[in-house]
């Protein structure tokens, strides 16, 4: 159980234990369990354990749980589009979806009216979060300004990281910032997220851009498919003060086909 207080912009003097904003932070530099493809027993050593918002956090275990704010969850796009089609991203009448993920389409944050009936409907999965027992969140696809074909911007979608963080808040989780780096610390300061989780930051040289802001408070995932050079290099650069998390590309279960997952 961590007790010091974590100050609000530490950055990279940060030493790492603390809380933030009221709420208690994942132990910075802990051995993370990755499980988005499917919960699975995680090993002795892993401290903060990810798992998927309609799975149970890993008892014993710092969880963390994701959730799809910026896009629809998988399976969920037929009932956006019969309940709240209004509040799905289009560009002249087509919807906006991600281009690796096709069946999830963008969640349009471009008008305050929308992010507050967003904020309403995510704030469902904050509190399923909350009520199953996890201690965090990880709100996805911040980013999705990037695929919105100019249609959103990264003021669009703070103004509603920060409406899902001040939920979070409110329901005693800590809440991550997923990728994004090019915020700065807009993250931190603007939409008051307490943590990051970056995936591939060695590969496209972006870790400096999150430990920047959070400190030691980095969850760092690098991927099989880019080699283990990357994450070889990731170890040698942070691996003493972050954590650094290698995984298969598909993050599937312990025991599966390509199942991979090694820490520094």
């Amino acid at each position: 159980m961590v007790l010091l207080a974590l100050l609000a912009g530490c950055g990279s003097d940060d030493d790492g234990d603390g809380d933030h904003d009221g709420v208690r932070l994942p132990p910075a530099g802990a051995r993370v369990d990755y499980q988005l493809g499917g919960a699975y027993p995680p090993s002795g050593d892993a401290e903060v354990v990810i798992r998927d918002v309609t799975a149970e956090p890993a008892p014993d275990r710092y969880g963390v749980c994701y959730v799809n704010a910026f896009q629809t969850q998988p399976g969920t796009l037929r009932w956006w589009q019969d309940e709240n089609d209004d509040l799905l991203l289009s560009d002249d009448g087509e919807l906006v979806t991600d281009p690796d993920w096709p069946d999830e389409a963008l969640l349009d944050t471009s008008t305050e009216a929308n992010r507050a009936a967003l904020a309403e409907i995510v704030g469902t999965d904050l509190e399923r979060c909350a009520e199953a027992g996890f201690a965090a969140v990880e709100p996805d696809n911040l980013d999705s300004w990037t695929r919105s074909h100019d249609l959103l911007n990264d003021a669009d979608n703070l103004a509603f990281a920060a409406l899902l963080a001040e939920r979070a808040h409110e329901l005693g989780l800590a809440i991550a910032q997923k990728n994004a780096p090019e915020l700065g610390d807009a993250g931190r300061d603007t939409a008051h997220l307490d943590f990051a989780i970056a995936e591939e930051c060695e590969v496209h040289d972006e870790c400096a851009a999150y430990t920047d802001v959070y400190g030691r408070h980095v969850i760092e995932i690098e991927y099989t498919d880019n080699g283990r050079d990357a994450f070889a290099a990731a170890c040698a650069a942070r691996g003493d003060r972050v954590s650094v998390l290698l995984r298969d590309r598909d993050v599937v279960p312990a025991g599966a086909t390509g199942y991979v997952s090694e820490w520094c």
